[in-house]
């Protein structure tokens, strides 16, 4: 039982980083996206608005990445849990379950990132439109 559940810890771990991740990157979305509009505001020029969709598009992009790599991790814990002790051999591949996590667009566009990355990019579209040019 002990390799098992030292398996499962490396696992876990993993997962944990995958969240953190996540998480590190909607703030840093929300701070570059509100550092470019007050470059914008105060050299007023517009340019810099638009700007703020590059950091936006590409956090959501990789937020997407860590949320499909979590799930891919979380299906891996799942599988290494019902393993007998005796077939416990550490692999981290995930490839074995891979076809039952979904997909890298389905993790882009889940109720999780979606409406958090929607919402920044309509924000930068309302901003850009109700700012005087």
């Amino acid at each position: 039982m002990d390799n098992k559940h030292t398996h499962l810890e490396l696992i876990q771990g993993i997962i944990n980083r995958m969240g953190v991740n996540s998480f590190l990157l909607k703030g840093w979305t929300i701070t570059l996206v509100a550092a470019l509009f007050a470059l914008a505001q105060k050299e007023s020029k517009s340019a810099y608005m638009f700007l703020a969709y590059f950091p936006a598009v590409v956090f959501w992009v990789l937020d997407g990445y860590y949320l499909w790599q979590e799930r891919l991790f979380r299906k891996l814990y799942d599988k290494v849990r019902k393993i007998n002790e005796s077939e416990i051999d550490f692999s981290m591949s995930t490839t074995s379950v891979s076809k039952e996590a979904g997909s890298f667009f389905d993790a882009i566009i889940s109720r999780t990132v979606l409406p958090f990355y929607g919402v920044v990019v309509i924000a930068i579209l309302f901003v850009i439109f109700i700012t005087p040019k």
